[in-house]
């Protein structure tokens, strides 16, 4: 196989949930050193990229930190910030935001074994692409350049530029049959219910 690394982004503002995402307590850890936790099961070596003045919770030594050159700019700065640091000590890429605690190592593998030949593997669930749950080429490091230059900014105008490869549903319900690796924390409701689902199957409800 392989060597596949991993991206985190955390750089984004968390203006609908009120407070970073990064530092939420979840399940006895901090939001990003959960999802942080649970890539590098699959996924070595890691990067984390945040914003230029951002603060981040302490990271693991063998966890590399980097920023966005440009604030503000989305996550295909962060993509671009993360490709770099990941030239010539990985291949490809599992790139990932940091507000999904519920993500499952098996959703991760299974995206790594359907990346094949093409540059880019990403899932499609309930008819959206899922760009900030998929697998990247280093390679693609040019075309995230290319785009930044020209202030297209969308992470999914990069599958029109090279080889992707959409993965249905279907060829994913079997590791994650309700999805919850694709489940981002964006407001503080979306935060209680996750901590209420996360109680209750630990509890035996679920």
């Amino acid at each position: 196989m392989e060597h596949v690394g991993g991206i985190v982004l955390c750089g984004g503002h968390s203006k609908r949930m009120g407070r970073p995402k990064a530092w939420l307590p979840f399940a006895g850890e901090v939001m990003l050193l959960r999802v942080v936790r649970l890539l590098i099961e699959v996924v070595r070596p890691l990067v984390v990229v945040a914003g230029p003045e951002q603060e981040v919770p302490p990271l693991p030594a063998d966890i590399t930190l980097v920023r966005d050159e440009q604030g503000g700019r989305g996550p295909l700065e962060g993509l671009a910030a993360g490709m770099a640091a990941l030239a010539g000590r990985a291949d490809a890429a599992y790139v990932s935001s940091c507000d999904v605690p519920l993500l499952r190592p098996a959703f991760v593998r299974r995206l790594i074994d359907l990346l094949g030949e093409h540059a880019i593997c990403v899932p499609r669930v309930a008819d959206y692409h899922h760009p900030l749950a998929a697998v990247y080429r280093v390679e693609v490091a040019g075309a995230v350049k290319q785009l930044l230059t020209q202030d297209r900014l969308r992470p999914a105008f990069l599958f029109d530029m090279v080889p992707t490869r959409i993965v249905e549903a279907a060829e994913l319900v079997d590791v994650d049959p309700t999805f919850q690796s694709l489940r981002n924390l964006n407001t503080p409701a979306d935060y209680e219910e996750a901590l209420r689902d996360l109680r209750d199957v630990e509890s035996g409800k679920a």
